[in-house]
């Protein structure tokens, strides 16, 4: 567990249920099992409320707008970002930027802020466990200005090897981009002491929290990092929108990403100049109601409590290990002693994609293939793995489904 977070009282799981109507619902004839979290979360009727009240009752165009529907709106939508600097205790809600979502957050740092002073020779350092989202936008930088981008080795076991990673700090390292957790391995990095040796050296560092926020506390001013970037959709809000913190001196100095209305001072033939962060990157218009269901994901999940949810995943992660432990062939891929609510795994012989087709025949939805994460896959030596993750309303029940569904994918398969 996440040193931000304290002990807690268990969660009344059914109250927690009741408020997701997509779970109450059958699949094949079966009561669903939903364990593919880490790809997205379900939304509580909170949210779904916000959203529709937002399109029922206020819906407008934000900011600039002097009519009662435009302000309401505007309103709403900066009272989000004031609940996603709250959420992650950032200094000032001017540090948060809404984009769509972690991907589009990470390629606003590639482009904006790590290019323009990126040259030959440089380097920016990751992990073998990342996402493609954290490593494909600095390739493309890389690429374009002749460095490279270097990946500090994993243990087998699936945790950061922080001897290796530090002597691969070097002085043409330019950042470091590092996941806080794993979406394959569940692994929780140690990323406190990560930008510890990143600071050492003057080197500033990127954190992608896709799967780190729906499940540890998150204070980036504790961390130290530069940027923190995570989704909506992850932590029980919709899809097509996400957040990126970065320390305000990062975001003053870097130009704008794209170009277009709202991110303005002043335009004309001669020149543009342009607005201050957030707006500066912010250019068009936004998924208003997406924000503000965004908002009020954030606002419920910090309602459950954030360390109720991770004692509640926790628990369910050693439980899911020591089920799947019992199933003969069965291979879990990353055991590290950190871990948050992720179990990947491939069974034998089986295809992974075949072992998701009849675990949905048993009503249980998990994840298959290379979960965008092909380069952990070479390391581990499979093309795919299988992956069950677990939120706030998942159950030890819903556990025993999945793994008596596995028993019958070996029956099928054997």
């Amino acid at each position: 567990m996440s040193a931000l977070l304290k002990p807690a009282a268990p969660l009344d799981v059914a109250a927690i249920r009741a408020q997701f109507p997509i779970l109450n619902q059958q699949v094949r004839g079966k009561p669903l099992v939903y364990l593919d979290n880490a790809a997205s979360g379900q939304k509580p009727e909170a949210v779904i409320t916000a959203i529709t009240d937002c399109y029922r009752g206020y819906y407008s165009n934000i900011h600039r707008g002097v009519h009662a529907l435009s302000e309401r709106s505007t309103t709403a939508f900066e009272e989000a970002r004031e609940r996603v600097r709250s959420f992650l205790n950032a200094a000032s809600a001017r540090e948060i930027v809404f984009l769509r979502g972690t991907t589009e957050a990470i390629n606003l740092v590639a482009h904006s802020f790590l290019r323009p002073r990126l040259a030959a020779g440089d380097e920016i350092l990751v992990t073998e466990m990342e996402h493609h989202s954290n490593i494909v936008p600095w390739q493309l930088v890389a690429a374009e200005k002749g460095a490279r981008v270097v990946a500090a080795p994993i243990t087998d076991v699936g945790e950061l090897d922080l001897d290796a990673f530090e002597r691969l700090l070097g002085p043409r390292t330019r950042l470091v981009a590092v996941a806080h957790v794993s979406n394959v391995l569940g692994t929780v990095n140690p990323v406190a002491r990560i930008v510890a040796l990143a600071r050492a050296r003057g080197i500033p560092v990127l954190v992608d929290g896709a799967q780190g926020a729906p499940h540890l506390g998150v204070d980036v001013q504790a961390l130290g990092c530069d940027f923190y970037a995570f989704s909506a959709h992850k932590v029980y809000g919709p899809s097509g929108v996400g957040a990126l913190w970065g320390k305000a001196e990062h975001l003053a100095a870097m130009p704008p990403y794209q170009g277009g209305g709202g991110m303005i001072r002043r335009v004309s033939f001669a020149g543009t100049t342009f607005a201050d962060p957030p707006e500066r990157f912010e250019a068009g218009t936004p998924d208003i109601a997406g924000v503000i269901g965004f908002g009020a994901a954030l606002e419920w999940t910090r309602g459950i409590g954030l360390d109720a949810i991770a004692a509640h995943e926790e628990a369910l992660t050693a439980y899911a290990m020591a089920r799947l432990a019992e199933i003969p062939g069965l291979r879990l891929i990353g055991t590290a002693a950190d871990k948050a609510g992720v179990v990947s795994f491939v069974l034998g012989h089986v295809h992974p994609h075949d072992i998701g087709t009849v675990l949905d025949r048993e009503g249980v939805a998990v994840r298959v293939g290379h979960h965008c994460a092909q380069p952990l896959m070479d390391r581990y030596g499979v093309p795919a793995t299988a992956r069950a993750s677990f939120a706030v309303y998942n159950t030890h029940a819903e556990i025993d489904a999945l793994v008596a569904a596995l028993w019958k994918v070996k029956e099928w398969f054997d």
